[in-house]
């Protein structure tokens, strides 16, 4: 059976969903959870990735986000796979961490945003993890009631702004929040097999006639899709480049190896490997090393748009071989 199409465009609202593969946990510490965020808040800052809430449970995570750039698989596949090869390199285990891609419900935003968000919050009282919303230390529910500056990276003043015609907009949150799920938003969530698409008939048939091949009632098949090894991209630009792994791997003091710096920047970008560990894989001792290569790049992409292209075609290949696997 083909897999169904997720509906992706820009401004376009998602609660994303995934579970621990067989219910395991996901997060087994307080670092586990720390590592999640910060690479959130990295996929944030990368791929334009617009996060208004989340919520991380011991086997699964819920998250509240906008696509101003309408990529939200690009995103996800970011978050997902850096994530799984943080918890399998801390825990010395392989293979999927989660249970397969990700659900993604899209949201009528004019109708039902701000339940997703009640619902997102409420998650830990109703699971029996916290009596309050406050006493769950890994939900943004905090973020909507404080103005630190930690918080600042969190896509949350439009929702605040819903509130805005009420004398104190965080009090008039914190009434709604801790308000009633409706019945409608309960039912839903309730279903064993969840739509991908939470709103009204008009929001259903305007996407239904933007998206003809939209199929409402399948769940989204699941897939293993983590992010490239090193490996994968140190092949892909051996292919584009047209040289040996002596070439790309070596470089001769004082000429420029521009495979060899490109590679180190999209492992970088791509596998968010250290810079030690980026060093040991092209044989490089000093780790400044390692960062001149890939700021140097940046340059010449700010400044040669061909190598942009170049790089973009990299990616490319590198991501249409991670689908296939």
């Amino acid at each position: 059976m083909s897999r169904p199409l997720r509906v992706e465009y820009p401004g376009a609202w998602y609660h994303v969903m995934n579970r621990g593969r067989r219910r395991e946990k996901v997060f087994l510490s307080d670092s586990d959870y720390l590592g999640f965020l910060e690479i959130l808040r990295d996929t944030s800052k990368m791929w334009n990735l617009k996060v208004s809430a989340y919520c991380l449970m011991p086997n699964h995570y819920h998250l509240l986000v906008q696509t101003p750039d309408g990529n939200l698989a690009r995103c996800m596949r970011h978050l997902n796979g850096l994530y799984t090869q943080r918890f399998n390199r801390t825990y010395e285990t392989d293979g999927s961490l989660f249970r397969g891609r990700y659900k993604a419900v899209l949201i009528d935003a004019d109708s039902y945003l701000l339940d997703v968000l009640r619902y997102i919050h409420r998650n830990p009282i109703d699971a029996g993890l916290a009596k309050e919303m406050e006493d769950f230390a890994w939900s943004s529910h905090k973020g909507y009631l404080s103005s630190a500056g930690k918080w600042k990276w969190l896509y949350k003043d439009g929702l605040i702004s819903m509130f805005s015609g009420q004398k104190d907009s965080r009090s008039a949150y914190l009434e709604f929040v801790t308000g009633r799920i409706p019945d409608t938003v309960e039912h839903f969530y309730s279903l064993k097999n969840l739509p991908s698409i939470l709103g009204s008939d008009s929001f259903k048939n305007r996407i239904k006639e933007q998206f003809q091949k939209l199929r409402f009632q399948n769940e989204i098949p699941e897939s293993r899709v983590l992010a490239p090894s090193p490996e994968a991209i140190i092949k892909e630009v051996i292919r584009h480049f047209m040289i040996n792994r002596q070439q790309l791997l070596h470089s001769r003091r004082g000429r420029e190896n521009l495979p060899r710096n490109i590679a180190i920047y999209l492992v970088r970008r791509h596998c968010r490997a250290t810079l030690v560990e980026i060093g040991r894989i092209f044989d490089i001792e000093n780790y400044s090393s390692v960062s001149s290569s890939i700021e140097r790049v940046k340059r010449r992409l700010g400044q040669t748009p061909s190598l942009r292209n170049q790089v973009k075609r990299i990616e490319k290949k590198v991501e249409e071989s991670q689908e296939q696997t």
